[in-house]
């Protein structure tokens, strides 16, 4: 083997890595919102947890991926680490679908079938190329882009394994690798070569990849290939240990229960291997194994393991909680907001920071009540409330304008993109909505330390409005929560109803003053609170515009906001409508 053979290997394997590197990439984005929604499935169940696991897996093909996402939920707070063990178990399955792939090298010697001949990635692999690059180059549209990652990164994956081969093939009759193998009949040789690879390399994916080429061209018995791939399996565990890096403690856990269940694996399989080859001298071992066989022993490896260990999922939680502890266990198990190894799945990043903008609502829709209420009857214990509650929505604001930012600079689907512009904007509405929750907080207790009360005409017009704006936040809400662009549709024609209402309070104000059936000290605090709620109502409806803005591709606020509405007949009924609920009258 001269320099430039090693050349073309260490090429081949570098497009191959690549290739899975990019279709991985290519089916999450496809994914979209959906692999979030499957983690959502979650349940106490283990078996729908193992399904899903390997669902996952054979669709991104990294079981490393799966547990670093893992991972980074349990480490939010958004897991427990008991729902994790049949997803790990899962994954190390659903993983063996790259090795079938891979074996479809393997055709190339399919003599004259058309449809084996046909399967041969030489075959196809151009062609998928080729059709890739038209949809990445052609398209406007950011699935399609992505659909044709997804072929361009099978293309290289196929091509580099087909350089890896030609790269190994003078190693066919070379005495030295020859002599190489045979000392890797020694099983632990070949165990420990498995282990220092994939922990290279960090994709058991691609270590199998590699031993898969050889067999192509050389001549690799079972003895030899077994062991290896066992020790493939386990050198996987170095990706999810360096992703628990910096992790609290049961996040650091999940990683453990990785090694721990492999290591399980191992153990279960290694001893049957040495009986059958070793103490029975099964001449089945000597033969030769090809690409598929590789598939075949990796498949069923985890099948069995998976088969015996799975009542063991308990068992192998407390595994890892014993011998994975920190000095203390409550502080190691403090949570992070949002863990930075969501940022490794965009889509499902974009999913928690919208599953956290929506406690955040809850939290202001809280304060909103709570300090409404406050105007007709104070309480010092709500505002202590109102209080903690907006040092937390202020928190929220700031944790989640940081992390957007981070998320935004990340390779995202259009679908994805216009989220992450949704939530920077609706967290800033809800922020203010807090803001102004606390600013009525402060009138309702600069008019208890006072002592003073709103006229009975002036407290009626209050109560009418604090009902309209309770509703207008909730259905802007409601339509934030659930994408309903229905629902959205309905906040600016009662957004316009608050608006001229407050408009006639004024001037019903001043008329009172005019009339001195109101008292001046109160004036000031009247006005602010009309203040406080129309800027309320125009938050509101910012927040339900975000929601019009994601079912519409040509979206401009400003023309929005200035349309023709009285030639909107169904603007029209809904303003007529909630004009009448919450009709202010002139007095």
């Amino acid at each position: 083997m001269d320099i430039f053979t090693l050349f073309t290997f260490v090429g081949g394997l570098a497009f191959f890595l690549y290739g899975i590197t990019t279709m991985s990439q290519g089916l999450e984005n496809v994914a979209g919102g959906k692999l979030e929604q499957l983690l959502k499935k979650v349940t106490s169940n283990p078996l729908k947890s193992f399904a899903l696991g390997a669902g996952i897996t054979a669709l991104i093909q990294s079981s490393s991926a799966v547990t670093a996402m893992l991972i980074g939920l349990v480490n939010s707070g958004i897991m427990q680490l008991s729902q994790t063990v049949s997803i790990v178990i899962g994954a190390k399955l659903g993983t063996t679908i790259t090795a079938w792939l891979l074996s479809l090298a393997s055709l190339k010697d399919a003599g004259g079938a058309f449809i084996l001949k046909l399967l041969n990635p030489e075959t196809f692999s151009p062609l998928l190329a080729f059709i890739g690059i038209c949809f990445i180059l052609k398209s406007k549209k950011k699935k399609r882009k992505n659909i044709g990652l997804i072929l361009i990164g099978f293309a290289i994956l196929m091509f580099g394994m087909t350089t890896m081969t030609a790269g190994v093939a003078p190693l066919a009759n070379a005495p030295e690798f020859n002599n190489i193998l045979i000392k890797f009949k020694n099983p632990i040789l070949g165990f420990i070569c498995g282990v220092i690879v994939t922990s290279l390399i960090q994709s058991s994916s691609a270590s199998i990849g590699i031993l898969q080429a050889l067999t192509l061209t050389t001549n690799i018995s079972w003895e030899i290939a077994v062991p290896i791939v066992l020790g493939q399996n386990l050198g996987a565990c170095i990706s999810p240990m360096l992703a628990s890096i910096g992790a609290n403690v049961n996040a650091k856990r999940v990683a453990g229960i990785y090694l721990i269940y492999t290591i399980l694996s191992v153990l279960i399989c290694f001893p049957i291997f040495i009986v059958l080859n070793s103490v029975l001298n099964l001449e089945f071992f000597k033969s030769d194994i090809s690409a598929v066989g590789i598939a075949i022993f990796h498949t069923g490896f985890n099948v069995i393991a998976a088969f015996i260990l799975f009542p063991f999922c308990k068992y192998i939680e407390n595994l890892s909680i014993k011998y994975i502890r920190t000095k203390d266990d409550k502080k190691g198990e403090e949570t992070v907001f949002l863990d930075r190894r969501l940022l490794l799945t965009p889509t499902f990043a974009a999913s928690e920071c919208f599953r956290k903008t929506l406690e955040m609502g809850q939290m202001v829709e809280s304060n909103l009540n709570e300090a409404s209420n406050l105007i007709f009857h104070y309480d010092d214990k709500k505002e202590e409330k109102i209080s903690q509650n907006e040092t937390k929505i202020d928190l929220y604001e700031d944790k989640l304008n940081s992390f957007l930012v981070k998320l935004s600079a990340k390779g995202l689907t259009d679908e994805t993109s216009n989220k992450v512009s949704q939530l920077l904007l609706s967290i800033s509405d809800f922020e203010r909505i807090g803001d102004h929750a606390i600013n009525i907080l402060n009138i309702a207790k600069k008019m208890h330390e006072l002592d003073i009360k709103f006229s009975t005409d002036a407290t009626k017009e209050i109560k009418t409005l604090i009902e309209a704006i309770t509703e207008i936040f909730l259905l802007s809400f409601t339509s934030y929560t659930n994408n309903d662009l229905n629902i959205a549709k309905k906040v600016d024609p009662l957004e316009d109803a608050i608006k001229n209402g407050i408009h006639i309070a004024k001037d019903n104000h001043v008329q009172r003053l005019k009339n001195a059936t109101c008292k001046i000290e109160i004036s000031f605090l009247y006005s602010d609170l009309l203040n406080e709620l129309l800027r309320i109502a125009g938050h509101a409806g910012n927040i339900a515009l975000s929601v019009i803005h994601l079912y519409s591709k040509k979206f401009f606020k400003h023309e929005y906001n200035h349309r023709d509405k009285e030639s909107d007949s169904e603007f029209s009924t809904r303003l007529e409508k909630y004009q009448s609920k919450y009709e202010i009258y002139n007095f």
